[in-house]
């Protein structure tokens, strides 16, 4: 049997593959496993109660309910969702956004691959051009949607802030940013998986004023971000710009299952993704839209974010820091300052062992976190740094984040101890 090149592209060692195959396996084994490695949301009653209610209301309507799973969407996405979603911007930011601005997808990660190989890759002209990741570590699941010959992507290393004996942070290092015309595309997200990195309203800005000035697209992966589902626990001010891409998800509202992403940008890129989803999927799913669409219109999804997703968050992150703290107070650990999203990057300076080690040891402990070296898509150079990191997840049950984070304690505290024998 002979594959394609794209196929043979499948079979590679992703660590996006790795992720949703732990994630997969533990959630059918009959073992006891302490998830710090996946990005699912916790599952929060007040938050499962609304939507309940919104689909038994649905359900409980035929109309309603046959429209929702008995009928296409247009391939742009529900065109009465895709209103409030214009209306809800317009009125909220007082952005000039229209129905012509917003296209719905699969699902965040189908986001990504469709506006990376529409914005970046081989050219008619037969260039080639990449998308500019200005901040690494950056999400996982970038690293492997490209389908040229080439690497889709290209990095740049942060500058390091310590801030104190046991907090960072990572900032953009602007002297290495040149916007050239080999960059198709410049992409950040905020919050940042894994970090829980929000790059500051200056270096937003800034990175707005020199993607402009080169005409190139500037994608903000907005996950994790406001308004919804608003895991952004710093100052941090929406930008929007005529050349700004703006991807939003429902899965961290929690509604993972759903699979719908939102995408905000110019019209002529909004055609493209509605094109693509024709030829790829037909139309986005309906669901996620019939079950957000009245919390949208209503302003109650900003509630739910304001007054009790974000409070639950900041409260497992409490924890799981305190956790971390008494466990690792003997250690050479550093946090990355913890801004937004749901995880903990954890450094651990001088580790005698990579990463990929340590993941191995604490596998078979049946603890799963994230090898760092993962999150550097882009980034040619080695960099050690890389492979002295994990993401931790803070959303799992309270007490599996606590075990886990001992038997992490137990497994890097033996490496240190070992070193040299």
């Amino acid at each position: 049997m002979h594959f394609s090149r794209f196929a043979a592209q499948l079979s590679n060692d992703a660590g996006i593959i790795s992720l949703m195959e732990d994630l997969g396996s533990a959630l059918g084994s009959d073992q006891k496993m302490y998830m710090l490695g996946g990005g699912n949301p916790s599952h929060i009653p007040e938050i499962e109660a609304y939507f309940r209610a919104q689909m038994l209301a649905i359900a409980s309507d035929p109309a309603k309910f046959g429209a929702m799973v008995g009928d296409y969407d247009g391939p742009q996405g529900n065109e009465g969702f895709i209103r409030i979603l214009a209306d809800f911007f317009s009125e909220l930011y007082g952005w000039p956004i229209a129905a012509e601005n917003i296209a719905i997808t699969n699902g965040s990660q189908s986001s990504f691959g469709l506006l990376f190989n529409t914005l970046a890759g081989e050219t008619p002209q037969g260039d080639f051009t990449q998308v500019l990741l200005p901040l690494t570590p950056e999400y996982i699941g970038y690293a492997d949607v490209g389908l040229g010959k080439q690497p889709l992507f290209t990095a740049r290393k942060p500058i390091i802030e310590y801030i104190d004996d046991t907090f960072f942070k990572y900032h953009v290092d602007f002297k290495q940013i040149d916007i050239d015309d080999h960059i198709g595309a410049v992409c950040v997200s905020r919050p940042t998986n894994p970090t829980g990195n929000v790059i500051t309203d200056d270096e937003l800005k800034h990175l707005s004023e020199l993607t402009k000035a080169s005409n190139t697209p500037f994608i903000i992966d907005s996950a994790y971000g406001v308004p919804f589902p608003d895991m952004v626990f710093t100052d941090a001010t929406p930008l929007w710009d005529e050349h700004h891409v703006l991807c939003f998800s429902l899965s961290k509202l929690g509604l993972p299952g759903v699979r719908t992403g939102i995408i905000v940008a110019d019209a002529a890129i909004i055609e493209r993704i509605r094109n693509a989803n024709a030829i790829f999927s037909l139309a986005p799913g309906s669901v996620g839209p019939a079950l957000v669409q009245h919390a949208i219109q209503s302003r109650k999804l900003i509630e739910l974010c304001r007054d009790t997703l974000k409070p639950y968050y900041i409260r497992r992150r409490d924890e799981a820091i305190e956790q971390i703290r008494q466990q690792m107070h003997d250690l050479p650990v550093r946090i990355h300052q913890p801004e937004g999203a749901i995880f903990l990057w954890l450094w651990f300076e001088d580790l005698p062992i990579s990463v990929q080690i340590l993941y191995e040891r604490l596998k078979e402990r049946n603890v799963l976190v994230i090898a760092g070296h993962h999150f550097f898509p882009g980034l040619e150079e080695n960099w050690q740094h890389k492979h002295e990191c994990i993401r931790i997840t803070y959303s799992s049950d309270s007490e599996s984040v606590q075990r886990g984070i001992e038997i992490i304690a137990e497994e890097v505290r033996m490496a240190y101890d070992n070193q040299g024998s």
